[in-house]
Protein backbone atom coordinates (compact mmCIF):
# COMPACT_ATOMS: atom_id res chain seq x y z
CA UNK A 1 0.00 0.00 0.00
CA UNK A 2 1.41 3.32 -1.05
CA UNK A 3 1.92 6.00 1.82
CA UNK A 4 0.54 9.65 1.91
CA UNK A 5 2.16 13.28 0.94
CA UNK A 6 1.36 15.52 3.92
CA UNK A 7 0.99 19.16 3.73
CA UNK A 8 2.79 20.71 7.02
CA UNK A 9 2.56 24.16 7.59
CA UNK A 10 5.24 26.43 8.44
CA UNK A 11 4.75 29.49 10.93
CA UNK A 12 4.66 33.19 9.31
CA UNK A 13 6.17 34.83 12.44
CA UNK A 14 8.13 34.06 15.14
CA UNK A 15 7.00 33.01 18.15
CA UNK A 16 3.74 31.47 17.44
CA UNK A 17 3.93 27.74 17.25
CA UNK A 18 1.64 27.10 19.78
CA UNK A 19 -1.24 29.28 18.64
CA UNK A 20 -0.67 28.67 14.70
CA UNK A 21 0.07 24.95 15.01
CA UNK A 22 -2.32 22.54 15.94
CA UNK A 23 -1.05 19.79 18.38
CA UNK A 24 -2.49 16.98 16.57
CA UNK A 25 -0.27 18.19 13.38
CA UNK A 26 2.77 18.39 15.73
CA UNK A 27 2.22 14.84 17.33
CA UNK A 28 1.37 13.39 13.83
CA UNK A 29 4.47 14.96 11.90
CA UNK A 30 6.94 13.68 14.96
CA UNK A 31 6.22 9.66 12.62
CA UNK A 32 7.38 11.60 9.69
CA UNK A 33 11.36 11.43 8.63
CA UNK A 34 11.53 11.35 4.75
CA UNK A 35 10.31 15.67 3.92
CA UNK A 36 10.10 17.69 0.47
CA UNK A 37 11.15 21.35 1.57
CA UNK A 38 12.94 24.50 -0.08
CA UNK A 39 15.90 24.91 2.06
CA UNK A 40 16.93 22.05 4.78
CA UNK A 41 18.63 24.20 7.23
CA UNK A 42 15.59 26.03 7.63
CA UNK A 43 13.63 22.80 7.63
CA UNK A 44 15.31 21.10 10.28
CA UNK A 45 15.15 24.25 12.63
CA UNK A 46 11.27 23.88 12.24
CA UNK A 47 11.20 20.12 12.91
CA UNK A 48 13.28 20.54 15.91
CA UNK A 49 11.30 23.70 16.95
CA UNK A 50 7.72 20.91 16.43
CA UNK A 51 9.67 18.73 18.87
CA UNK A 52 10.10 16.00 16.70
CA UNK A 53 11.79 13.32 18.11
CA UNK A 54 14.26 12.81 14.96
CA UNK A 55 17.80 12.74 15.38
CA UNK A 56 17.21 15.44 13.03
CA UNK A 57 20.36 14.74 11.18
CA UNK A 58 19.22 11.38 10.34
CA UNK A 59 15.60 12.53 8.70
CA UNK A 60 16.00 12.08 5.16
CA UNK A 61 15.82 15.80 3.77
CA UNK A 62 15.20 16.63 -0.19
CA UNK A 63 15.47 20.24 -1.22
CA UNK A 64 13.00 21.00 -3.86
CA UNK A 65 13.90 24.13 -5.03
CA UNK A 66 11.92 26.38 -7.35
CA UNK A 67 11.40 24.40 -10.40
CA UNK A 68 12.15 20.98 -9.98
CA UNK A 69 13.06 18.04 -12.75
CA UNK A 70 9.91 16.04 -13.11
CA UNK A 71 12.49 12.96 -13.18
CA UNK A 72 14.31 14.08 -10.37
CA UNK A 73 10.34 14.22 -8.53
CA UNK A 74 9.45 10.96 -9.41
CA UNK A 75 12.37 9.15 -8.00
CA UNK A 76 11.68 11.82 -4.42
CA UNK A 77 8.73 9.99 -4.63
CA UNK A 78 9.66 5.94 -5.10
CA UNK A 79 9.68 5.66 -0.89
CA UNK A 80 5.82 7.00 -0.80
CA UNK A 81 5.02 4.24 -3.67
CA UNK A 82 6.69 2.15 -1.81
CA UNK A 83 4.38 2.78 1.25
CA UNK A 84 6.41 5.52 3.16
CA UNK A 85 4.60 8.84 4.18
CA UNK A 86 6.41 12.06 3.66
CA UNK A 87 5.98 15.39 4.31
CA UNK A 88 6.01 18.76 2.00
CA UNK A 89 7.05 22.16 4.50
CA UNK A 90 6.91 25.45 3.08
CA UNK A 91 9.53 28.05 3.84
CA UNK A 92 6.64 29.95 5.27
CA UNK A 93 2.86 29.20 5.50
CA UNK A 94 1.09 26.53 3.85
CA UNK A 95 2.62 24.57 0.65
CA UNK A 96 1.22 24.32 -3.01
CA UNK A 97 0.22 27.90 -2.04
CA UNK A 98 2.19 30.42 -4.13
CA UNK A 99 5.07 27.75 -3.28
CA UNK A 100 6.82 25.32 -5.63
CA UNK A 101 5.33 22.27 -3.10
CA UNK A 102 2.83 22.10 -5.46
CA UNK A 103 4.60 20.52 -8.22
CA UNK A 104 5.39 17.80 -5.74
CA UNK A 105 1.61 17.64 -5.12
CA UNK A 106 0.75 17.72 -8.87
CA UNK A 107 2.84 14.74 -9.48
CA UNK A 108 1.48 12.88 -6.18
CA UNK A 109 -1.92 13.52 -7.73
CA UNK A 110 -0.89 12.17 -11.24
CA UNK A 111 0.22 8.75 -9.14
CA UNK A 112 -2.63 8.29 -7.53
CA UNK A 113 -0.89 9.16 -3.81
CA UNK A 114 -3.21 10.27 -1.28
CA UNK A 115 -2.43 14.10 -0.03
CA UNK A 116 -3.44 15.50 2.91
CA UNK A 117 -3.26 19.15 3.68
CA UNK A 118 -2.65 19.88 7.54
CA UNK A 119 -4.16 23.10 9.19
CA UNK A 120 -1.46 26.03 9.30
CA UNK A 121 -1.43 29.73 8.88
CA UNK A 122 -1.62 31.53 5.37
CA UNK A 123 -1.13 34.89 5.04
CA UNK A 124 -3.27 35.32 2.06
CA UNK A 125 -6.30 33.52 3.04
CA UNK A 126 -5.91 35.35 6.79
CA UNK A 127 -5.11 38.66 5.12
CA UNK A 128 -8.59 38.06 3.01
CA UNK A 129 -10.32 36.83 6.06
CA UNK A 130 -10.04 40.17 7.83
CA UNK A 131 -10.52 41.93 5.09
CA UNK A 132 -13.59 42.71 4.62
CA UNK A 133 -13.28 42.53 0.87
CA UNK A 134 -14.50 40.25 -1.29
CA UNK A 135 -14.00 36.32 -0.35
CA UNK A 136 -15.92 34.76 -3.77
CA UNK A 137 -13.72 36.28 -6.08
CA UNK A 138 -9.76 36.56 -5.49
CA UNK A 139 -6.60 36.20 -7.22
CA UNK A 140 -3.19 36.53 -5.42
CA UNK A 141 -0.22 38.18 -8.23
CA UNK A 142 2.78 37.39 -5.95
CA UNK A 143 5.32 40.14 -6.07
CA UNK A 144 4.47 43.28 -8.59
CA UNK A 145 7.21 45.32 -10.47
CA UNK A 146 9.87 47.33 -8.66
CA UNK A 147 10.33 50.47 -11.07
CA UNK A 148 7.23 52.84 -10.08
CA UNK A 149 6.27 53.42 -13.47
CA UNK A 150 5.74 49.84 -13.92
CA UNK A 151 4.39 49.01 -10.88
CA UNK A 152 1.91 52.17 -11.08
CA UNK A 153 0.63 50.45 -14.11
CA UNK A 154 0.33 47.15 -12.69
CA UNK A 155 -1.90 48.28 -10.22
CA UNK A 156 -4.16 50.35 -12.38
CA UNK A 157 -4.51 47.23 -14.64
CA UNK A 158 -5.63 45.08 -11.00
CA UNK A 159 -7.51 48.07 -10.39
CA UNK A 160 -10.02 47.69 -13.31
CA UNK A 161 -9.78 44.05 -12.86
CA UNK A 162 -10.91 44.55 -9.19
CA UNK A 163 -14.10 46.67 -10.85
CA UNK A 164 -15.54 42.88 -11.65
CA UNK A 165 -15.77 41.91 -7.76
CA UNK A 166 -12.24 40.38 -7.72
CA UNK A 167 -10.18 41.09 -4.71
CA UNK A 168 -6.48 41.24 -6.00
CA UNK A 169 -3.94 40.52 -3.33
CA UNK A 170 -0.11 40.80 -3.69
CA UNK A 171 3.12 40.90 -1.81
CA UNK A 172 6.03 42.87 -1.34
CA UNK A 173 9.51 42.96 0.07
CA UNK A 174 9.76 44.54 3.58
CA UNK A 175 12.08 47.29 2.88
CA UNK A 176 9.52 48.27 -0.25
CA UNK A 177 6.61 48.09 1.96
CA UNK A 178 6.29 52.11 2.53
CA UNK A 179 7.13 53.24 -1.42
CA UNK A 180 4.25 50.44 -2.38
CA UNK A 181 1.28 51.63 -0.44
CA UNK A 182 3.13 54.94 -0.99
CA UNK A 183 2.49 53.88 -5.07
CA UNK A 184 -0.99 52.73 -4.01
CA UNK A 185 -2.31 55.79 -2.26
CA UNK A 186 -1.24 58.08 -6.00
CA UNK A 187 -1.95 55.87 -8.25
CA UNK A 188 -5.44 54.12 -7.28
CA UNK A 189 -8.92 55.92 -7.58
CA UNK A 190 -10.06 57.61 -4.52
CA UNK A 191 -12.71 55.14 -3.24
CA UNK A 192 -10.50 51.79 -4.13
CA UNK A 193 -10.46 50.15 -0.78
CA UNK A 194 -6.77 49.08 0.04
CA UNK A 195 -5.87 46.37 2.58
CA UNK A 196 -2.84 46.30 4.35
CA UNK A 197 -1.68 43.46 7.05
CA UNK A 198 1.42 43.57 8.57
CA UNK A 199 2.98 40.69 10.03
CA UNK A 200 -0.01 38.29 10.35
CA UNK A 201 -0.26 36.34 13.52
CA UNK A 202 2.75 37.57 14.79
CA UNK A 203 3.10 40.31 17.54
CA UNK A 204 2.90 43.23 15.50
CA UNK A 205 0.58 42.49 13.56
CA UNK A 206 -2.31 45.38 12.00
CA UNK A 207 -4.60 44.43 9.43
CA UNK A 208 -6.45 47.47 7.94
CA UNK A 209 -8.78 48.14 5.27
CA UNK A 210 -9.68 52.14 4.28
CA UNK A 211 -10.72 53.41 0.99
CA UNK A 212 -7.31 55.22 -0.76
CA UNK A 213 -9.13 58.87 0.11
CA UNK A 214 -8.74 57.61 3.39
CA UNK A 215 -5.13 56.50 3.19
CA UNK A 216 -4.15 59.94 1.85
CA UNK A 217 -5.31 61.84 4.45
CA UNK A 218 -3.53 60.35 6.77
CA UNK A 219 -0.54 61.87 8.39
CA UNK A 220 2.78 60.94 6.69
CA UNK A 221 4.09 59.06 9.68
CA UNK A 222 0.35 56.97 10.08
CA UNK A 223 0.80 55.80 6.71
CA UNK A 224 4.64 54.06 7.90
CA UNK A 225 4.74 50.92 7.49
CA UNK A 226 7.56 48.18 9.65
CA UNK A 227 9.76 46.39 7.38
CA UNK A 228 7.72 43.24 7.75
CA UNK A 229 6.24 41.05 6.03
CA UNK A 230 2.91 42.03 4.34
CA UNK A 231 0.20 41.36 2.05
CA UNK A 232 -1.58 43.95 0.50
CA UNK A 233 -5.14 43.51 -1.35
CA UNK A 234 -7.16 45.73 -3.21
CA UNK A 235 -10.81 46.12 -4.36
CA UNK A 236 -12.15 48.43 -6.58
CA UNK A 237 -16.03 50.04 -6.16
CA UNK A 238 -18.09 48.93 -10.08
CA UNK A 239 -18.56 51.17 -11.99
CA UNK A 240 -21.09 53.88 -11.78
CA UNK A 241 -21.78 53.43 -7.89
CA UNK A 242 -21.66 56.40 -5.49
CA UNK A 243 -17.99 56.95 -3.39
CA UNK A 244 -17.66 54.52 -0.26
CA UNK A 245 -16.47 58.13 1.87
CA UNK A 246 -17.62 61.53 2.29
CA UNK A 247 -15.22 64.53 1.98
CA UNK A 248 -15.42 64.77 5.78
CA UNK A 249 -14.09 61.27 6.68
CA UNK A 250 -10.52 62.01 7.52
CA UNK A 251 -11.27 65.06 9.68
CA UNK A 252 -13.39 63.19 11.66
CA UNK A 253 -10.73 60.66 12.19
CA UNK A 254 -8.35 63.01 12.57
CA UNK A 255 -6.30 63.16 9.75
CA UNK A 256 -5.69 65.78 7.59
CA UNK A 257 -7.24 66.64 4.66
CA UNK A 258 -7.69 70.70 4.38
CA UNK A 259 -6.62 72.37 1.13
CA UNK A 260 -5.27 68.43 -0.13
CA UNK A 261 -6.02 66.90 -2.89
CA UNK A 262 -7.71 63.80 -3.11
CA UNK A 263 -5.66 60.47 -4.11
CA UNK A 264 -5.09 60.46 -7.80
CA UNK A 265 -2.95 60.21 -10.64
CA UNK A 266 -1.37 63.60 -9.60
CA UNK A 267 -0.97 63.18 -5.57
CA UNK A 268 2.18 62.77 -4.56
CA UNK A 269 2.48 62.23 -0.74
CA UNK A 270 4.64 63.73 1.76
CA UNK A 271 7.87 61.03 1.84
CA UNK A 272 8.80 60.34 5.65
CA UNK A 273 12.41 61.38 6.24
CA UNK A 274 15.35 58.59 5.80
CA UNK A 275 12.93 56.13 4.12
CA UNK A 276 14.17 54.95 0.81
CA UNK A 277 12.72 52.73 -1.17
Amino acid sequence: MAGTIYCLPNLIADGTLEAAIPPAVRTRAADIRLFFVEAAKNARAYLKLLGHPGPISELRIEEIGHDPDPALIDRWLEPVLAGEDAAIVSESGCPGIADPGAQIVARAQELGLRVVPWVGPSSILMTLMASGLDGQRFRFLGYLPVHADERAAALKDLETQSRRSETQLFIETPYRNGAMLESLVSTLAPDTRVTVATDVTGEHESIRTMTVHAWAALMPEERALPKLPTVFALLAAPRGTAPRYAPSDARRKGGRDAGRPAAGRNFRPAQKKGRGR
